[in-house]
């Protein structure tokens, strides 16, 4: 089940029973799943894709990127992946569709932001 102990307690505490527990729980797990499928779509576009995330040596503008794909994988609320660039990749933890042309996902070790992703760089 998604909810914790401490979760599942106070859902309890406001009236839920356990078939409505495991019925929020599969919606979440669903969410997630729908989210998953989403952003992977997102990254199968072609590209260029352009991001606000800060590297190195930048300017602090906007960066355009090659984006091979993204490989994100779901259990229960958790989305977890690995973003694959033309020469580097990244994990990913999280992350949300903003729009039709824009993401936001939280990349980790080596970059350890919340960084978005767009189509088209006047999204950003």
């Amino acid at each position: 089940m998604h909810f914790d102990p401490r979760e599942q307690a106070a859902l309890r505490e406001v009236g839920l029973d356990t078939d409505d527990l495991e019925a929020a729980s599969d919606l979440v797990a669903d969410a997630v799943d729908e989210a998953a499928a989403d952003l992977a779509g997102f990254f199968d576009g072609g590209g260029p894709y352009y991001s606000d995330m800060d590297t190195a040596h930048s300017d602090g503008g906007l960066r355009e990127h090659d984006v091979d794909h993204l490989d994100v994988y779901t259990h229960a609320a958790d989305l977890r992946g690995y973003l694959k660039f033309d020469r580097w990749g990244v994990p990913v933890e999280d992350g949300r569709v903003l729009n039709e042309e824009t993401v936001e996902l939280t990349l980790g070790d080596t970059v350890n932001d919340r960084v978005r992703f767009a189509t088209d760089p006047d999204a950003l």
